[in-house]
């Protein structure tokens, strides 16, 4: 019997068909496009953990996205845009929750090749959102909705981003959060931000796609769909699969019983598992392609670090959007 008879005789998924190894995949692709030493991701001990105090449909529920608002002056950031360095955003934002925004993760490093990031309801749920609160499946959903930043500073996040961020989900009285990362870096972002919400006594549900970053720095409660980044909340265009996605999100917030309680969605992204293969997979690409997107990688450091020091520079009377 061969190795595809034996599979299928038993029923047995193909062997890749297991969640991405985001962790190895990143270090392996880096050390080749000749980064040098490999990036520190964090890794805590242990996961801090604080229960729902009232009931789900009682509590005042924000939601948490690293997507940046839509900048018509930063280059193309539509469905299916390349990185966009440019369009990135290095300070905590918040947005009016009652009203619908036009957020795009171009800036981030999803995956562009299976999927185009073109229905913001697959990574920025907050329409799905208020309808749980309309059906009384929770209390309301808070007055604000924020913007993490990705950032690869685990010192930048935690001192800076976390603190502003909870103080931000205390003012509106929050009761629990809802976290939904993008690249491979925002999980470790909403990671951080998770934990820190749990200090300070709201409950949180990171709902996202690269489970090993997850796991590996150690969360409350993690919602894992096992989807191309950026999908996080959902299938695009499919509105079942985004309501199913926020239900066991909330689910989770309202049962978990400890910390690092994971619960792995049930969907699947396509009866072809192969997609898997291709994400920072240094195996698939010739020596051209490595050179090239070396060049690229170097290109969009440098305009990132021209936007991040302009937006971080003091500037007094400064009009800006992530005052909220």
């Amino acid at each position: 019997m061969s190795k595809s008879d034996y599979v299928d005789h038993f029923g047995f998924a193909a062997a890749h068909d297991v969640p991405i190894p985001y962790l190895q995949r990143i270090r392996t692709y880096y050390a080749a496009l000749g980064y040098g030493a490999p990036y520190e991701w964090a890794h805590y001990k242990s996961a801090l953990f604080h229960p729902l105090g009232k009931p789900l449909s009682e509590c005042c529920i924000a939601l948490i996205t690293t997507a940046a608002p839509y900048q018509p002056d930063k280059g193309e950031q539509g469905p299916g845009a390349p990185y966009n360095a440019a369009a990135k955003f290095y300070k905590v934002y918040s947005g009016d929750a009652t009203k619908d925004h036009d957020l795009r993760i171009s800036h981030v490093a999803i995956d562009r090749t299976h999927t185009t990031a073109d229905d913001s309801g697959s990574y920025f749920p907050l329409p799905a959102l208020r309808d749980a609160e309309a059906d009384g499946r929770i209390g309301s959903v808070a007055a604000r909705f924020h913007g993490l930043p990705t950032n690869r500073s685990h010192r930048a996040t935690i001192e800076t981003d976390c603190p502003e961020l909870v103080a931000r989900c205390r003012a509106d009285h929050v009761d629990g959060a809802l976290l939904v990362p993008n690249c491979p870096v925002c999980h470790q972002s909403a990671s951080f931000a998770a934990r820190a919400l749990e200090e300070n006594g709201i409950a949180t549900v990171v709902m996202g796609c690269a489970k090993d970053i997850v796991e590996y720095v150690g969360v409350p409660r993690f919602l894992f769909s096992d989807f191309p980044l950026g999908n996080a909340a959902g299938r695009p265009h499919d509105l079942r699969s985004q309501a199913s996605t926020l239900d066991l999100a909330l689910r989770l917030l309202e049962h978990a019983p400890a910390a690092r309680t994971v619960v792995q969605s049930p969907l699947v992204w396509s009866d072809n598992p192969d997609w898997k293969l291709d994400y920072c997979n240094i195996e698939r690409l010739s020596a051209d392609e490595i050179r090239m997107r070396r060049a690229a990688f170097d290109k969009a450091k440098d305009v990132a670090r021209t936007v991040r020091e302009e937006e971080t520079a003091p500037r007094s009377g400064r009009s800006n959007l992530a005052t909220g």
